[in-house]
């Protein structure tokens, strides 16, 4: 039993060594949401099952505060609304839960965050594309190579890995970096 922790321990320690090669791509999706925030734009975040916790997360960080204060910065988990994820589902079908929502609520300028392990999810592949045709900035957490979902974003976070929970360990601690990242901006922009 201990073996099988160990490999877990170190399967997660050369995933997130790899991150490091990622610094500049977070970078880029930091700056792409403080110059989408900077210009009145929302972040819309979204995911299925453990990655809509995590799009739960990052919107709360955001809302909230991370490690700084500074003023509530305008975000949305689309996962979070019982009524309307039930109402679409109900009268549209699951594969319309996320893009009646983007319909409703994103600009030109925002960002959607969508996060997939697998990066194939049918309803998060549909609400990019009416994102796109809303000329949102789209971002992607995925893993395995991307999937569906690569291609259609600006910013794409891929981890090379095929289980879910390595891939989301390492995608919490890019989105926390990012998060920071934004935070720090706004916390100087007012002292």
């Amino acid at each position: 039993m201990s073996d099988l922790l160990m490999t877990g321990l170190q399967d997660h320690d050369r995933l997130s060594k790899q991150l490091h090669d990622q610094v500049d791509l977070l970078k880029k999706i930091s700056q792409a949401i403080i110059d989408s925030l900077e210009s009145g734009g929302r972040i819309y975040t979204l995911g299925n099952g453990g990655s809509a916790a995590d799009a739960q997360h990052i919107a709360a960080e955001f809302v909230g505060r991370f490690k700084r204060e500074r003023r509530p910065l305008p975000a949305s988990a689309l996962t979070t609304d019982t009524s309307n994820l039930l109402a679409i589902s109900n009268d549209y079908g699951f594969g319309h839960v996320f893009t009646r929502q983007i319909e409703a609520h994103v600009r030109r300028g925002d960002v959607v965050w969508a996060l997939s392990t697998s990066g194939e999810s049918p309803n998060i592949i549909e609400a990019i594309h009416v994102a796109r045709a809303a000329e949102a900035v789209i971002i992607g957490f995925t893993g395995k190579g991307g999937g569906k979902l690569k291609p259609l974003c600006d910013y794409c976070l891929c981890v090379n890995h095929p289980a879910s929970d390595r891939i989301q360990e390492i995608h919490q601690l890019a989105y926390h970096l990012i998060c920071d990242f934004v935070e720090q901006h706004f916390a100087n922009d007012e002292s």
